[in-house]
């Protein structure tokens, strides 16, 4: 195939080599370097002809007779990659991308990742179907937090928490203890942890967090060294019609882990937040800002060595019950493809990404100088258009997209309806990772911001709210329950729709 190389100079050059060290390499026609790199005067780049910039790609690739390009991006020049693969699926450019080989061998892939998903035989790469390169991370400064040190991963057979597992481990923990109130759940991932690391030490166990008593039990047998936080209630349109479960789980469940992390002396406690805690308006969002408010409160007013801090962050490509598993099932049962609204955005970022930086971020609490507290938000890139994004996963699969319902002669075995099923309970249709009012800053890892401190609720404060919620949380009134989280989440609507852009 006659292709290009396109990227950066530096890692153009190391692909160059490395591809001329297979048996039968691709026919590099040229070299494309990043728009604003000078071409100008420029020497060959391995011994091939640099032909022009990313500016003129879709010419280029029209004079020179490509048919595929190999792309090669350092992290810091990723921001690039979408315009570039935008560029070459236009031009019908089979592209294939080739990670530095430095940022390879940092990356350690995970086995049993979910980075991909199938719809028969095809198997589609789910980063690529958002047109995202994930972030690298600095595994020294990860290993000097998680290397001979007890792990604990509430929630560690969801699908964010399964993840941390795995990684966690390839880090060489002295042992991981699970966490899991599901059977199955916690089986399968405990499973999978003894088949990937034989010789190393785990615990499951079973249990629901919620449980003050039994959970400070559980952590004065275990002492960790570093609690992760990822077991919560997290389906938007369930939560609307059980608020009192959300409470429970989300408000109570954080402060009983945290709470025994702390009374245990762990040395970091880490809350996996949602950016569904920005202005609010359902009950999944509010009970997980009312979470981060407990945290930041706890680590105002602790007194303890233990650093707590939250990881932000949107939804998360392939998760159980994530709209592309769902759209995975539509379409291997032959039904069309629902859309609640074609207005609608989201931010995603693959689950394998999301635990390697939720890990970056973990290791980075204390750097800014403050004691504790610290709201980490990750780099979700561009809001994604999920009536786009149903129409490039239909066609990933080898089908065609269809608007509505297609009638008589216009049907294809090839068509895939796309349906206007409508909002849902509780749902936005725009997320945000931030409020106005919060300064976003950056950090040492251009994967991961950092929100500037709000002011912790005092003690008092948070005795209340917690009083507060205690009286309402086993209550038979949805309204109650309702009234009394819109009272600390001013944000929370009475009424239950969707709200539109600003």
């Amino acid at each position: 195939m006659r292709s290009f190389i396109i990227g950066t100079r530096e890692a153009c050059a190391l692909a160059a080599r490395q591809l001329a060290l297979i048996e039968q390499p691709p026919k590099i026609i040229g070299i494309v370097v990043l728009e604003g790199e000078p071409i100008e005067d420029l020497n060959p780049i391995a011994g091939i002809e640099v032909v022009g910039s990313t500016d003129r790609l879709t010419d280029l690739c029209a004079r020179y007779e490509i048919t595929q390009a190999i792309v090669t991006l350092p992290a810091s020049d990723r921001s690039a990659g979408r315009a570039i693969s935008a560029a070459l699926h236009r031009a019908g450019i089979v592209e294939r991308f080739i990670p530095p080989m430095d940022e390879l061998l940092e990356s350690k892939p995970m086995s049993g990742s979910s980075s991909s998903v199938s719809v028969g035989s095809p198997k589609i790469d789910l980063a690529k179907l958002v047109g995202r390169q994930a972030h690298s991370i600095d595994r020294a400064k990860v290993s000097s937090i998680i290397t001979g040190k007890v792990v604990l991963i509430t929630g560690a057979g969801g699908s964010i928490g399964s993840e941390l597992v795995r990684q966690v481990a390839s880090f060489g923990p002295s042992r991981v203890v699970l966490m899991e109130r599901a059977e199955n759940a916690l089986f399968e991932i405990d499973r999978n942890l003894a088949e990937l690391h034989p010789t190393l030490e785990r615990v499951a166990i079973l249990h629901d967090v919620v449980d003050p008593a039994r959970t400070l039990a559980h952590l004065e047998r275990q002492r960790p060294n570093v609690v992760f936080h990822a077991a919560a209630h997290k389906h938007v349109p369930l939560m609307e019609d059980h608020p009192a479960h959300a409470v429970t789980n989300n408000i109570f469940g954080t402060k009983s882990i945290a709470d025994a992390s702390v009374a245990v002396g762990a040395e970091r406690f880490v809350l996996i937040s949602s950016d569904k805690a920005v202005n609010p308006v359902n009950v999944m969002g509010a009970t997980k800002r009312l979470a981060e408010q407990y945290t930041q409160g706890l680590a105002a007013i602790s007194g303890s060595g233990t650093k707590l801090s939250m990881v932000r962050f949107g939804n998360v490509l392939g998760s159980a019950c994530s709209v592309l598993t769902i759209w995975a099932d539509q379409i291997a049962s032959g039904r069309p493809l629902t859309v609640t609204d074609e207005r609608m955005t989201r931010f995603f970022m693959t689950i394998p990404e999301a635990a390697t930086l939720v890990l970056q971020a973990a290791a980075m609490s204390g750097d800014s100088g403050e004691c504790s507290g610290e709201v980490f938000v990750l780099d979700m890139g561009e809001p994604i258009n999920i009536f786009q994004l149903a129409q490039r996963f239909i066609r990933a699969c080898g089908f065609d997209p269809v608007i509505g319902r297609p009638v008589g002669s216009t049907v294809s075995s090839r068509s895939v309806p796309i349906i206007l099923s409508g909002s849902r309970p509780g749902e936005k249709l725009h997320e945000q990772l931030a409020y106005e009012a919060e300064q976003l800053c950056t950090t040492a890892h251009p994967g991961i911001a950092e929100l500037a401190h709000d002011e912790a609720l005092g003690a008092d404060s948070i005795e209340e709210m917690i009083h507060a919620f205690e009286r309402v949380r086993t209550s038979s009134s949805r309204q109650e329950v309702l009234e009394m989280i819109a009272r600390y989440v001013p944000t929370l609507p009475s009424g239950r729709r969707i709200i539109p852009a600003a």
